[in-house]
């Protein structure tokens, strides 16, 4: 599987994951979108900011679900992995804030990011609001 992660430009991470400073994907959802059960360690991950083209491809070495999440549990998940996830210590309150309702966490751990020639996709069936697309193949999107 093939998955295509679209990220809020304005949080800057896409260079954290090319210095390695980000070394986890973090989703938090109310309910269990994609990809929830639906990504797993060898998968292929590509990332793209918002409006922008797809500039970087990753390996995934692990996955983390959490599901049936308090605030406690929030609490947790970002203190221990808030780093690795290219959030600086003193942004993980505001995180917190942002979090602390949601129900589920899928942690993505990423390997090997690297550069790769730009490309846009179509995300026609996908929804436009989609913020991860999971795909048998990437090149089906590719515009």
């Amino acid at each position: 599987m093939q998955h295509i992660a679209i990220m809020k430009k304005s949080w800057g991470l896409l260079p954290k994951i090319l210095t390695k400073e980000k070394k986890i994907e973090s989703r938090w959802y109310n309910n269990r979108y994609s990809p929830w059960n639906k990504i797993k360690k060898g998968d292929v991950i590509y990332f793209k900011d918002s409006g922008e083209p797809v500039t970087i491809k990753a390996e995934i070495d692990k996955v983390i679900q959490c599901e049936n999440l308090t605030s406690a549990k929030v609490r947790q998940i970002l203190k221990e992995y808030g780093q690795k996830d290219g959030l600086g210590i003193n942004d993980i309150p505001k995180f917190y804030k942002r979090f602390k309702n949601k129900k589920y966490c899928i942690l993505v751990f990423l390997k090997n990011p690297k550069p790769i020639k730009p490309f846009n996709i179509s995300k026609t069936g996908f929804g436009m609001m989609s913020a991860w697309l999971c795909v048998d193949n990437v090149n089906r999107i590719k515009l």
